[in-house]
């Protein structure tokens, strides 16, 4: 799901950095009043899991790849604009290190696997915790809902960039996307969900401020 430079248009690369910067931006503006000694640790760890998530590619066509995000993951541990900033910490890293994505579609990237990703997840647990029971099933089954949403949403929108920018037309580009992607989302759904689990019985205190399961043992 990394665009490469030269895959996008100018018009398309600046129509995505603008939300996404402004994403970031609030995040961190979120992030200087939230943070403490007990998050700072799960925001570490949480970027070190997504980053190396990231590192495992498929390729896809359109000169795109196909991966696990972990934006859901990090949305669920830190709230969607704290998982914003840790999704472009780790796409920035990528892309400036690795070379993993354009730095001029470093925007886009920002927007497809991360603000896309972490707003979706962070949206649907809202939404979730008020209409659903508070049970630990529950939220394991939205955890795992909310990350296929999130890849498929992100695949979606990296795909309609390079339809906007002529680089690939949309029949050509949309539906091997949404193909792996659909295979991905299973799967990162199945991890996600799991390491929710995992936290639920470890470590109930890592799970953020928005917690829907007052208590882990509730079935």
């Amino acid at each position: 799901m990394h665009i490469p430079d030269g895959f996008l248009s100018a018009e398309v690369a600046a129509a995505c950095a603008v939300p996404a910067a402004g994403a970031v931006a609030y995040g961190l503006r979120r992030a200087s009043r939230e943070l403490d000694e007990r998050r700072v640790p799960v925001l570490g760890v949480t970027a070190a899991f997504v980053f190396a998530a990231q590192m495992l590619n498929f390729p896809v066509a359109g000169g795109t790849s196909g991966h696990f995000l972990g934006a859901a993951l990090a949305a669920i541990l830190l709230g969607p604009w704290l998982a914003c900033v840790v999704m472009s910490v780790v796409l920035v890293v990528q892309s400036f290190v690795f070379a993993d994505g354009g730095v001029t579609a470093l925007g886009a990237n920002v927007l497809n696997m991360g603000v896309i990703g972490a707003l979706v997840v962070g949206g649907l647990m809202l939404a979730a915790r008020s209409v659903l029971p508070r049970r630990r099933g529950v939220l394991l089954a939205v955890s795992a809902g909310g990350a296929w949403l999130a890849v498929m949403a992100g695949a979606t929108a990296c795909s309609l960039e390079l339809a906007l920018s002529g680089t690939v037309p949309l029949g050509t580009v949309l539906p091997p996307m949404l193909g792996v992607h659909a295979l991905i989302g299973v799967g990162e759904g199945i991890i996600t969900a799991a390491a929710v689990s995992a936290l639920l019985v470890a470590r109930p205190d890592v799970v953020p401020a928005t917690n829907p399961l007052p208590d882990p043992a509730v079935a």
